[in-house]
C-alpha cells in the first residue's frame, strides 16, 4: 500500500496511544503493593509485640476474603511511605510522638485526632481500638502501696520527692504525671532485672505498660484514674489512601471492636513463650469472629 501523509498520522497517533497505554500499565505495576497473589503487606518491626499486631490485621482481610500477609521492616513506616507495604498498625500516642513530636495531647480521642491531622499524605488512619491499648503504667510493692496508702497514679503525685523510678534501657516513660515531674529512670536491660530491682528496693517504682505480660504478680499497677494522666497509645492501622476496598477497610477497622488489652496481652505472652505469631492471631480471631 502507498503510503500517505493521513496513513502517517494515523500510524503515529496508533503509536501515542500504544506508548500511553504501557505507560499506564507500568505505572499501575510500579503502585502495586500487592503480592502477585493479590495479597496485601501488613508492616511490622522485627519484633514480637510489632510482628503479632501486625498479623491481627493480616488476619483480618484474610477473614473478609483478601489474601494478607506480614512483610518485616526496620522502618514500617517508610515501607508505607514507599508501598513496600499497604497496611502499618500501630498506637496512636507513638504515631503521634513521630511525626509530631511538640503536640502534647494525652486523652486516647484527643490523641488519635491529634495523630490523624498531622498524618503524611496520601496515609490515613483507621479507627483505633478503645479497649485496647500498651499505655506506660507505673507498678510499685504492695508494701509501698500499703505505705503510701495509694492504688492508683495520684499516689505518685502525693509522693512525688520520694519517687526512685526504674524502667527497661531506651524505653520512653512519661516525663511528667499530673504536677510531678518524674525523676529519670534508673535502667535494666530486661523486666526480671527491672522488678527484682523493685522487690530489693532499689527503686521504688517500676515503669511497665499495660499490655507487657511480663509484669509478676505481686507488683501492684497502679490505676490512672483520670485518663489524661499519661497519654493514650491504642492499637491504630494506618494505610496508604486509596488503595484498599471499602471491604478491606471494613476489616481493619472492625479489629478495633473486638481487641482489648486483656486479649493483647495473653497473646503477647503466648508468643513470648514461643507460639507463631500467625498463629496465635488466627485462632484469637476465630475465638472473635468480626462483623458482630
Amino acid at each position: 500500500m502507498r503510503t500517505t501523509p493521513n496513513n502517517l498520522a494515523g500510524a503515529g497517533r496508533f503509536r501515542r496511544a500504544l506508548l500511553c497505554g504501557l505507560l499506564v500499565v507500568s505505572l499501575l505495576a510500579g503502585c502495586s503493593h500487592r503480592a502477585d497473589d493479590g495479597s496485601v503487606g501488613v508492616g511490622a518491626k522485627p519484633d514480637p509485640e510489632s510482628v503479632l499486631l501486625a498479623n491481627l490485621y493480616a488476619a483480618a482481610l484474610r477473614y473478609y476474603g483478601t489474601p494478607a500477609h506480614v512483610v518485616e521492616l526496620d522502618d514500617p513506616l517508610a515501607g508505607l511511605d514507599s508501598g513496600a507495604v499497604t497496611v502499618v498498625p500501630g498506637y496512636t500516642g507513638r504515631l503521634l510522638r513521630t511525626f509530631a513530636p511538640d503536640i502534647r495531647a494525652t486523652g486516647d480521642e484527643q490523641v488519635y485526632k491529634s495523630m490523624v491531622g498531622v498524618l503524611p499524605e496520601g496515609v490515613s488512619a483507621g479507627d483505633y481500638a478503645t479497649a485496647a491499648e500498651d499505655k506506660p503504667a507505673a507498678a510499685i510493692t504492695e508494701a509501698t502501696a500499703t505505705r503510701w496508702d495509694g492504688r492508683d497514679l495520684a499516689t505518685l503525685v502525693e509522693h512525688c520527692a520520694q519517687l526512685r523510678p526504674g524502667a527497661l534501657r531506651g524505653v520512653a516513660t512519661p516525663p511528667a504525671v499530673g504536677t510531678c515531674d518524674m525523676p529519670r529512670p534508673r535502667e535494666f536491660d530486661d523486666d526480671a532485672a527491672l522488678f527484682a530491682a523493685l522487690r530489693d528496693d532499689r527503686v521504688n517504682v517500676a515503669w511497665t505498660t499495660t499490655a507487657d505480660p511480663d509484669v509478676p504478680s505481686d507488683a501492684v499497677v497502679l490505676t490512672d484514674r483520670k485518663p489524661t494522666s499519661i497519654r493514650g497509645q491504642n492499637v491504630v492501622p494506618l494505610y496508604r489512601r486509596n488503595e484498599l476496598t471499602a471491604r478491606q477497610v471494613l476489616a481493619i477497622n472492625e479489629v478495633a471492636g473486638v481487641l482489648d488489652t486483656a486479649a493483647l496481652k495473653q497473646m503477647r505472652q503466648r508468643v513470648a513463650e514461643g507460639a507463631d505469631p500467625r498463629v496465635v492471631a488466627d485462632q484469637w480471631l476465630a475465638e472473635n469472629p468480626l462483623g458482630r
